[in-house]
């Protein structure tokens, strides 16, 4: 475990957490990431933000309004993380699910005092339904709430292994940043993350580390010092 990082916020990409199938849950897939983030708890605090991409991707849609299918999209967030908040209590780990919306009684209003009253119970907490707002993407989500409950680094857990400065799926001779400043990120827009939520994270000097989801214990490994992917300097 690198020393200095006490609380970590994990970002899942829904379509990762469907595995081959592309759409829903692999449940084989998320329980190998709920027994990674068990093993984690035993040195830090955790906390997940999950996309929505399993379920839907509304940017794609022209006949639905933009506002409509964001909301739609919060939702399916929600959806995730009541997924796998169970897949990791049945792994033996303690969950809270925070949104930034009232959804009766399957979720709990997010506070950052809640947050950090979960996370000194050795919770995991789960981040749902994005911003609350349309127009944010889950990128934003993550850094917003990572910057919100004192974070020391956002992990990126991708379909693709790192930041490259091309395509890696369109161009095989595309250049693996094993290291890159935000600014470079910005100004050459290698979309780790969306730009706004690129920006949040240089005002706020926010880190990230960029891997894969997909090798063997990615999640542990890239935290107990065999980093492969790339890390996003502030």
């Amino acid at each position: 475990m690198v020393n200095y990082m006490r609380r970590m916020l994990l970002k899942l990409s829904g379509e990762a957490l469907a595995g081959s199938k592309k759409m829903g849950f692999d449940e084989e897939t998320v329980r190998k990431v709920a027994l990674q983030v068990k093993e984690l708890t035993e040195d830090a605090q955790i906390g997940i933000v999950i996309g929505g991409g399993n379920f839907w991707r509304g940017r794609s849609s022209e006949n639905i309004d933009r506002t409509k299918a964001d909301q739609i999209g919060m939702l399916a967030t929600v959806m995730n993380c009541i997924y796998v908040s169970e897949i990791f209590r049945s792994v033996g780990l303690e969950t809270e699910i925070l949104t930034p919306f009232v959804c009766s009684s399957f979720t709990k209003l997010f506070s950052k005092d809640k947050a950090n009253k979960y996370f000194g119970q050795g919770k995991v907490v789960f981040f749902a339904g994005g911003t609350g707002h349309p127009y944010f993407s889950t990128d934003t989500g993550v850094v917003l709430r990572a910057v919100e409950v004192d974070a020391d680094v956002i992990l990126l857990a991708k379909a693709v292994d790192g930041v490259y400065d091309d395509d890696p799926r369109a161009n095989p001779d595309a250049k693996k940043y094993s290291e890159v400043s935000i600014d470079e990120v910005i100004e050459k827009n290698l979309q780790v993350v969306d730009m706004t939520a690129s920006i949040m994270a240089k005002e706020n000097k926010m880190p990230m580390w960029v891997f894969g989801l997909g090798g063997e214990d990615s999640i542990v490994n890239a935290v107990k010092g065999n980093f492969t992917g790339t890390k996003v300097t502030v």
